[in-house]
């Protein structure tokens, strides 16, 4: 919501200084609106593979609707599931991951821990989880990336378009203000896509994706120290280890 909330205020900014300084109608220009949504989209595609591009798609709707925990509130989850293990075994688990369809990385965590696999077999499967889905998102925010960069770009490339067709038309002064609204329209949507959508959304989607990232690597740590049987205290200590000093876990204090 907030990400929402903060492009529909940019945009009803400008909006806003459109209406109070005339037309807005006059910013509406169709042939610059293909020339650069339509370019910025085809260049973007031809710098991927298929292959990627079937796949961006959903990790970028992940990317932008994910709320991750705070790292320290979920390093106490983990305790508070090891002392649960602990005590009760590991098939008490059973029932609580059921419970996490928000959280599907840990609620594999901790079934391949519950079904008693190894703890080599799990950090090698789950290290590949974290490694493949780190991939995706990485590439999902190189996306969003390369389409900042190709829209100014298309919205000079409609200047250009708009300039010449200008100067090819000066003995006509009819032709004069659609050609010279075509130049100057196209990098402003160029500027505006990119500044205030694309950009944004980049940042938006790598900050979380770092995010999504350190809670992986903590839930792996949890889930192997669950399944070596190890105190929950010395889990704590693990925990802190990958955690910044005003982030540190005080559970048994």
């Amino acid at each position: 919501m907030i990400t929402l909330l903060g492009i529909v205020a940019g945009f009803a900014l400008i909006i806003s200084a459109m209406i109070l300084g005339g037309s807005p109608l006059a910013f509406v220009d169709v042939p610059s609106i293909l020339i650069v949504l339509g370019g910025t989209v085809a260049i973007t595609i031809v710098s991927f593979s298929p292959k990627d591009l079937q796949l961006i798609p959903g990790a970028l709707w992940h990317m932008m609707t994910y709320t991750p925990l705070d790292p320290r509130e979920a390093g106490v989850t983990m305790i508070q599931i090891s002392e649960r293990a602990r005590k009760q075994g590991l098939m008490s688990l059973e029932k609580l991951t059921s419970t996490m369809n928000n959280e599907p990385f840990l609620q594999k965590a901790l079934n391949l821990t519950v079904d008693g696999a190894s703890v080599e077999e799990i950090e090698q499967i789950l290290q590949k989880e974290i490694h493949y889905t780190a991939s995706i998102q990485s590439k999902s925010v190189d996306l969003l990336r390369r389409a900042a960069e190709v829209a100014p770009a298309m919205g000079l490339i409609g200047t250009l378009v708009g300039l010449v067709q200008m100067l090819g038309n000066l003995s006509d002064p009819s032709t004069i203000g659609p050609a010279m609204s075509v130049a100057l329209l196209t990098t402003f949507y160029g500027a505006v896509l990119a500044h205030m959508v694309l950009m944004p959304l980049a940042t938006k989607a790598e900050r979380n994706s770092q995010n999504e990232s350190t809670l992986n690597a903590l839930y792996l740590t949890g889930a192997l120290s669950i399944s070596r049987e190890e105190n929950p205290r010395r889990l704590e200590m693990q925990l802190n280890a990958m955690l910044p000093q005003t982030h540190r876990i005080r559970y048994f204090e």
